[in-house]
């Protein structure tokens, strides 16, 4: 259990850590502002096109060796991009993004083959543990500069140390001998011609491009309102603060329910009271607007990821669907905060970015009236 959430925290901090160090790793490296942004661009790639290479792993040398994997391959990948020069630098950011995909398609198998009599707690664990170290990274690289003396190199050298200690909880299992469950059927076939399968793909994608899109565009949005970097700095961290108990509790609650129907849609409108809270009134009570945007956007990634976990019936076929709905889930997310930007730079003002927004939100949430209802993924239903 400690080896599972500890390697659940390890899933963002080699991403999020970016953004904080961003100015410093430019004027280091000689990066031009494009060049910057490319560093988390190359990695939200990664996420995309890597995680099919996950269940091709699994059948070879299993779950627990697979997710043992990638947490080695993340501590390397952070310690290369700190070493000199701009190669290394990107090719580091890849290989860490690259472990991250697979073990953001491993954990909701992990889920089914250790616990599955609780898929809906352990989901919620999993689920508030990658929200707490996305938000504990991004706000704590700066002071731990600062207490330490290192530069930006040096604390993202620190980023393995999580990981590693990941592994080494994580290694009584690994050294077990692989699940004999990966060694039958292969899954893809019926994971991709289930109907099931592409409903809770389209939820996924759609609810990280509404999350990407905020946590890229949120503190411009209030700043163009009129609010201080300060409050609008504050105010995304408030929102992503409301996520990690939000992504606890919500599984919980919903995995008890054979339909998760009332919980996605809530989480989506929700969703779309905090987007017209930021396009009517964005400078009124925004505090409140973030609460419940947090709400919503933590409820919705952690509902994706329990109905991955829980729609297939074996270890295998939960890893397949995962493959499936984070893959494209994740080049969907991709293209979400470029064309915010780009509607925002044709329009010039945030009404007609927000209401798209506010269009995925509606789609998202059909999508999610689809995935939410009680089904099977097996082949008498494909």
């Amino acid at each position: 259990m400690a080896g599972f959430a500890l390697a659940a925290l390890n899933l963002r901090p080699a991403i999020a850590g970016v953004s904080p160090l961003l100015d410093e790793i430019m004027n280091d490296v000689g990066l031009s502002p494009a060049g910057g942004g490319a560093i988390t661009t190359v990695m939200v790639v990664c996420l995309g096109v890597f995680g099919p290479v996950t269940p091709l792993l699994a059948r070879r040398i299993g779950l627990d060796r697979t997710l043992m994997a990638g947490l080695l391959v993340i501590a390397a990948g952070v310690a290369l991009r700190g070493l000199d020069g701009a190669p290394v630098l990107y090719l580091g950011s890849a290989l860490a993004a690259t472990a991250i995909a697979v073990m953001n398609v491993s954990m909701p198998g992990i889920v089914k083959q250790h616990f599955p009599t609780r898929v809906n707690l352990l989901t919620g664990v999993y689920v508030s543990c990658v929200v707490a170290g996305a938000a504990a990274a991004s706000a704590l690289v700066i002071p731990i500069e600062h207490a330490t003396g290192y530069d930006w190199r040096g604390v993202s050298a620190l980023l393995a140390v999580p990981a590693l200690l990941a592994a080494l909880l994580w290694l009584p299992q690994a050294l077990r001998r692989p699940e004999a469950a990966q060694n039958g059927p292969r899954p893809f076939g019926t994971v991709l011609r289930s109907r099931v399968t592409w409903s809770i793909t389209a939820l996924m994608g759609l609810q990280s491009l509404t999350f990407y899109v905020m946590l890229a565009w949120l503190p411009t949005i209030f700043l163009e309102a009129g609010l201080t970097p300060e409050e609008a700095g504050y105010l995304l961290s408030l929102t992503n603060a409301v996520q990690v108990g939000t992504s606890l509790a919500v599984p919980v609650l919903a995995g008890r329910r054979a339909s998760q129907v009332p919980y996605v849609v809530g989480a989506g409108v929700l969703t779309v009271l905090g987007y017209l809270g930021m396009l009517l009134a964005p400078t009124t009570v925004p505090w409140v607007w973030m609460i419940v945007l947090g709400i919503g956007q933590g409820a919705s990634f952690a509902l994706a990821l329990l109905i991955i976990a829980l729609r297939p019936s074996s270890p295998a076929e939960v890893t397949a669907l995962s493959a499936v709905a984070q893959s494209v889930g994740y080049v969907i997310a991709a293209l979400g905060p470029l064309l915010f930007g780009l509607l925002r730079e044709v329009s010039g003002g945030w009404t007609v970015p927000l209401v798209a927004g506010l269009g995925v939100i509606g789609v998202q949430i059909v999508a999610g009236w689809f995935a939410g209802r009680p089904a099977t993924l097996s082949r008498a239903e494909v």
